[in-house]
């Protein structure tokens, strides 16, 4: 089955709203009309009637003088029949001439004293009739029934021009609806292909940096071109990031790929010497710890959030156990949910970054504080600390300081800390030569059975 456009449902739900509003306004109109119209007529023939029963009662010799019942009320000519306590007719209308009234059970019924209405029909013409008990006071007519009838011929002639004139409105108004809806639908739908042109056309080139164009109005449209746009941004960057991460991990392997083929071609000329060897090893362990960073980082970058409890102060006491150089501080204990292997890693990393840019035998702490529902675990070593505006920087991959350039290390690192911590919840800044790691602390009523696991050393 073939998928309907927005522009067509939009305006089959207009047409349809119109159509709708216009059956009900048409069927409302209907009845109010037809209810006050017979409304109308009841009362006249009800008023008609208690002064013709009146009139049996105070002036009977009027009751049947000849025209005495033939003067029209509100403007409705009314036929009028007065019966004795025996059915006998005692006055009647000229106009009925040869006609008598239809008697049916509301003749019964007045002269049981109760009045009533009801439909009939005189000549083949529809009628209304109402019956109403005339008083048993005197005269020719005491006790009998005063009928009072006019004919809803008219009615029914006003009811159906009315519904004539309601199925026209009705379908000019479908129309002009339909064609409004038709007219506004497509100019708000215009920007909606033209966003989908545009995307089309950075879907077929890939190119990321182009953006959409944000219409004004409508709104709603506009918020969308605005959102799209950001994700283009975000698509871009990652392109870029990525396109960075390639590069820095093509120079990081370069270096040490060339000296190690520079070290197995010295080997194949002159034979195997211990420092040739020794550099051989230095250079696999080198790749080795590299391809393994760039493993550990993807993994962190990708890899689902944890659901283990941890207690924190056990790991940082974990890692930091052997380290002669290392001062443990722990102010209170604290559980997160984390993965014990990831967060060890990560601190280790952190200490072993210390190492490196601390001075040589310089003390590094390791430290744990607890602190309105965030644990914080801060690492300072005594070296020179981050260069200052770089506190950010030093996060992302492979970024070196100019005066570490020539140290051991990859410069994925802290890049994984960072990884690390925003996967478990957390965060983590610079600053001096200070790294602190924040991590969400688990309420004391979840953190039941808290355990490390069994972390890999």
């Amino acid at each position: 089955m073939r998928a309907r456009s927005l522009n067509f449902r939009l305006i089959a739900a207009s047409i349809a709203a119109v159509l709708l509003a216009v059956i009900v306004f048409g069927v409302g109109a209907r009845v109010i009309v037809s209810n006050q119209m017979h409304s109308s007529l009841d009362r006249s023939l009800r008023r008609r009637a208690i002064e013709v029963a009146r009139l049996s009662v105070s002036a009977p010799a009027v009751l049947t003088s000849p025209g005495a019942l033939e003067s029209p009320l509100s403007g409705r000519q009314l036929s009028v029949e007065v019966l004795d306590r025996h059915r006998v007719i005692v006055a009647r209308s000229l106009a009925l001439g040869a006609k008598l009234l239809p008697r049916g059970p509301e003749v019964g019924a007045a002269l049981r004293g109760d009045s009533g209405y009801a439909e009939a029909e005189l000549g083949g013409e529809p009628i209304r009739i109402f019956a109403a008990p005339i008083a048993d006071v005197g005269g020719p007519a005491a006790g009998g029934v005063a009928l009072v009838a006019a004919s809803t011929a008219d009615i029914e002639d006003t009811l159906h021009q009315l519904t004539v004139l309601l199925l026209l409105c009705g379908a000019v108004a479908v129309l002009v609806g339909g064609l409004a809806a038709a007219l506004l639908t497509r100019r708000s739908v215009r920007p909606l292909r033209e966003l989908a042109s545009s995307a089309a056309k950075i879907e077929q080139t890939g190119d990321a940096s182009r953006r959409l164009a944000e219409p004004a109005n409508p709104e709603e449209i506009g918020e969308l071109a605005r959102t799209l746009n950001a994700m283009l941004g975000a698509l871009e960057r990652a392109q870029e990031r990525e396109r960075r991460f390639l590069a820095d991990a093509s120079h990081e392997l370069r270096t040490p790929l060339t000296s190690l083929i520079g070290n197995v071609d010295f080997l194949a000329r002159h034979g195997a010497g211990a420092e040739v060897i020794a550099d051989l090893q230095g250079d696999a362990d080198r790749l080795r710890r590299l391809v393994d960073d760039l493993l550990v980082l993807e993994r962190e970058t990708g890899a689902a959030g944890p659901e283990q409890p941890v207690r924190l102060e056990r790991t940082v006491a974990e890692v930091s156990a052997g380290r002669f150089n290392v001062v443990t501080e722990i102010a209170g204990s604290a559980t997160v949910i984390g993965e014990p292997d990831a967060l060890a890693r990560s601190f280790e990393n952190l200490l072993e970054n210390a190492a490196v840019h601390g001075p040589p035998g310089g003390r590094i702490t390791i430290s744990l504080r607890v602190a309105d529902g965030q644990a914080e675990v801060a690492v300072t070593d005594e070296g020179g600390g981050f260069p200052a505006g770089s506190e950010e920087s030093a996060f992302e991959r492979f970024w070196r300081a100019d005066e570490a350039r020539g140290r051991a290390g990859s410069g994925i690192g802290l890049a994984i800390v960072r990884a690390t911590a925003e996967r478990h919840g957390g965060k983590v800044r610079a600053e001096q030569s200070t790294v602190t790691v924040t991590l969400p602390v688990v309420p004391s009523g979840r953190a039941v059975g808290g355990s490390n696991g069994n972390r890999r050393r």
